[in-house]
């Protein structure tokens, strides 16, 4: 991950978007332009949004993410692999896309599973965006509502990716990383974000 990379507070917009991107990247491993893909969610109202606005918008999201991956396999694994197992490489996606979701996921998660503590609470959220907070200006100026809403994203993507069980949930379940995607993260020289993933070999 680039550190350069600004934070960016979109995840309000785009959250997890399991579903959409694996429509997303059937259309993509049939070889589909983006402009054909995104054309074709629109007029085929594959999302099932009530506008054709929110639909595009959601389109883009979805191919940017999917292009952040660079790497077909792992957005041809999206699109056919079961489901945990695409859940997993959207995380992965997800983390390539958003800095703040990738120094959450390392920090926070994978320290925890370094130091096998499997405690989690708002604390943990909380701790995480008030450190932020201190240390970088843009974070700074985003306001309660937008924390409180990126606590709450994150929280969910957590659940969706059995991270946590619920919501409610005060401790991490121990998850296992699946080989198509640890080959991928190898191969990409992303190996520093493997603690997220309860990887330590």
């Amino acid at each position: 991950m680039d550190h350069s990379y600004p934070y960016i507070a979109s995840l309000t917009r785009e959250p997890f978007l399991f579903y959409e991107m694996r429509s997303t990247a059937k259309l993509m491993t049939e070889g589909n332009s983006d402009d054909a893909i995104a054309k074709e969610i629109v007029e085929q109202n594959l999302f099932q949004y009530p506008t054709e606005k929110s639909i595009t918008r959601m389109a883009k999201a979805c191919i940017k993410r999917l292009h952040a991956l660079e790497d077909d396999s792992l957005v041809s694994a999206i699109a056919s692999q079961p489901t945990d197992v695409a859940k997993q490489i959207c995380l992965y996606a997800l983390m390539k896309q958003s800095r703040l979701v990738w120094e959450f996921m390392l920090t926070v998660i994978g320290e925890k599973y370094r130091l096998r503590d499997t405690s989690f609470g708002k604390i943990d959220l909380n701790t995480f965006f008030m450190r932020l907070q201190e240390q970088n200006d843009t974070v700074a100026s985003w306001s309660d509502t937008t924390i409180t809403k990126l606590k709450q994203i994150i929280a969910r993507v957590l659940v969706e990716t059995e991270y946590l069980d619920n919501r409610g949930a005060d401790h991490l379940n121990s998850v296992w990383l699946y080989p198509v995607l640890e080959n991928a993260i190898r191969s990409n020289g992303d190996t520093a974000i493997l603690p997220a993933f309860n990887c330590f070999s």
